[in-house]
């Protein structure tokens, strides 16, 4: 999820490109990098670290090229370190450069054939091969060079190549991976988002999948890759800066909350492979994988919700038990742990204190230890012996939205690379559920998209002094995660209980007009137990609030109100259920007049025990 911005002009441009840069670098801060075409040669500058650094690595001396591209890393392939820091060159560095973001499924193949072919690699990344491609087809036409490298890629990805033989041009392309057009007085630009050049033009053009985009001081070329010239027409984004720093959307969570679809998606990324699981960063052989007896998650927070539907989906299809536990808790209770125990610590940051503990402890204690995080270099990627990233791109918003849903989907491919390795599912069921698994960020972007009560629900109970919310099996952890969110950002009350629990105690809180918020997705038998818990609530006068998947009309007996997802199976619907919370706890706290952003009390990453 890396963040690019390309510009040709009259106007020296290495300040614009680092003021572009700003602006993206919620999309990576592993690295960053400019190239600017000058007289003789391309030049370089790269930087390990934030934008900072590379602004103080490019100085304060102006270059005078009016031609350049300008990258923040977000590392999927490859470690954070200059040699795998963009832009990316051939084997000509004084000729061709690219800025890449997404990924490339089949470089492994490509890379063998372009070393065939003589082609020297420099990096670790997928992503060099795209500018090798180009070299391959190169013969004095820059964009049938990218149209022709286009053709040879497979994956999701947006890239920008600049040329020093052609002055005064780029040319980009992208795969459902974001890349538009700005259009300016004389001047273009190429970036990630319109945030990244909206302080000099607000007029864009978009670029579909299957088009190369050739820009230059005079306008914008479009090419469909396998035809001819294309026509795009222009659009005026009405946003001022603040506004585009967050695309568009009022607040960062609620920017973060839809780009769910995107963070999900770049999680899963190239995991899969001629329908085989490839996961190397688990760091254990197969027989290691078939030898485990227990798994243990630790975590603390939205993280923990995220553990708990590990929990169901790793059992249910690998058939290992599974303890998700609350790290500030496990590592005071002398926890028994051996060889054959896998320790996962989940930490959006990586700098959680009590989880990097956990592991920490894990580790002396001889079990083998995974993390999963969002920040490359963070402090739990040096205690656990192996590290599985999300790439959910920068969380600005201190309530943690997209690194959830991303989080379980990596759960998901780790118990689907159990049940693999452990031969306990079917491979057409592993297979199957994979296919699933994939069409989430299609669900996810298809219930955003889509028309719900959410608002009328939320302008009924937004001064409600209580929420109660309840769900069983893998609606357990979703129900726990919906009122955390309440609570994080609109300080109202509220409790998460089984619901088989309610009856043990909660149900005395209910009055009259009490909202439940019901998670009622279709589980198997579980379903109907739900329902009875639902009319043990409405009989003590709650108004009942529930998530319920397509096509299910009977819940509307049972329930006040209904807001559907999309269909999925039964333990990939936590994905789906979560996101109507998140949107209902926002639209509650923006009519309480609340910041979402910064709550109060609360920090993006508790680094103290």
């Amino acid at each position: 999820m890396c963040g690019i911005i390309g510009y040709v002009g009259r106007r020296p441009c290495k300040d614009l490109l680092l003021q572009g840069l700003e602006r993206l670098e919620y999309r990576g801060y592993d690295s960053a990098g400019l190239a600017l075409r000058e007289d003789k040669r391309l030049g370089y500058v790269r930087a390990v670290g934030n934008l900072q650094v590379l602004k103080e690595a490019a100085g304060p001396n102006g270059s005078q090229a009016t031609t350049g591209l300008g990258h923040t890393r977000w590392a999927t392939h490859g470690a954070v370190n200059m040699q795998n820091a963009h832009p990316l060159t051939g084997c000509d560095d004084d000729q061709i450069a690219i800025v890449v973001n997404g990924i490339v499924e089949n470089f492994r193949e490509l890379k063998g054939s372009l070393e065939a072919e003589g082609h020297t690699f420099r990096t670790e990344t997928d992503a060099e091969v795209v500018v090798h491609l180009i070299e391959r087809h190169y013969d004095g036409d820059l964009t049938d060079a990218v149209r022709a490298a286009y053709r040879e890629l497979e994956g999701h990805f947006a890239f920008v190549a600049v040329h020093h033989d052609h002055p005064g041009e780029l040319v980009g392309a992208r795969l459902q991976c974001p890349l538009l057009v700005g259009v300016g007085q004389g001047e273009m630009s190429l970036a990630s988002m319109a945030a990244a050049f909206i302080a000099e033009t607000r007029t864009i053009q978009l670029i579909e999948d299957g088009e190369v985009v050739s820009i230059t001081e005079a306008g914008a070329r479009f090419f469909d890759v396998e035809n001819g010239e294309v026509e795009r027409e222009t659009v005026e984004v009405d946003w001022d800066l603040d506004a585009a720093e967050k695309s568009g959307y009022e607040t960062f969570m609620l920017k973060e909350i839809y780009e769910q679809p995107e963070a999900v998606g770049e999680t899963l990324g190239d995991r899969v492979r001629h329908g085989k699981l490839v996961l190397e960063s688990l760091g254990m052989t197969e027989t290691e994988l078939q030898n485990l007896r227990r798994i243990v998650i630790v975590a603390a927070g939205t993280s923990y919700h995220a553990g708990v539907v590990g929990r169901y989906m790793i059992e249910e299809w690998a058939r290992l038990p599974v303890e998700p536990d609350i790290a500030s808790e496990w590592i005071y209770r002398n926890p028994v742990l051996s060889k054959d125990t896998l320790v996962i610590g989940i930490s959006q940051s990586g700098e959680s204190r009590d989880t990097i503990n956990a592991i920490k402890l894990a580790r002396e204690l001889g079990a083998r230890t995974v993390a999963i995080t969002n920040l490359m270099g963070s402090q739990i990627t040096r205690e656990a012996a192996a590290v599985l990233y999300t790439r959910c791109g920068l969380e600005v918003g201190v309530c943690a939205s997209k690194t959830f849903t991303a989080q379980v989907a990596l759960l998901a491919l780790i118990g689907l690379k159990l049940a693999q390795v452990r031969k306990t599912l079917e491979p057409n069921e592993v297979e199957f559920i994979l296919d699933r698994l994939y069409e989430l960020p299609d669900k996810i972007l298809q219930f955003l998209d889509g028309d719900h009560p959410i608002e009328e629900i939320a302008q009924r109970f937004f001064d409600k002094p209580f929420f109660l919310y309840l769900g069983r099996h893998i609606g357990l952890p979703v129900a726990l995660e919906g009122a955390l969110k309440l609570k994080e950002i609109s300080y109202i009350p509220a409790d998460a209980y089984s619901a088989g629990e309610m009856k043990h105690g909660p149900i005395a809180l209910l009055e009259e007009g009490t909202p439940v918020v019901c998670v009622a997705t279709d589980q198997k038998v579980i379903y109907d137990k739900v329902v009875s818990n639902i009319q043990e609530t409405r009989a003590r006068g709650a108004h009942v609030i529930a998530i319920a998947t397509d096509g299910n009309e009977d819940i509307q007996h049972h329930a006040d109100d209904v807001i559907y997802v999309p269909r999925s199976p039964a333990f990939l619907q936590s994905v789906l259920a979560v996101v109507p919370l998140q949107l209902l706890a926002y639209r509650i706290a923006r009519l309480r007049g609340l910041n979402v952003d910064q709550p109060r009390n609360l920090a993006k990453t508790v680094t103290v025990e």
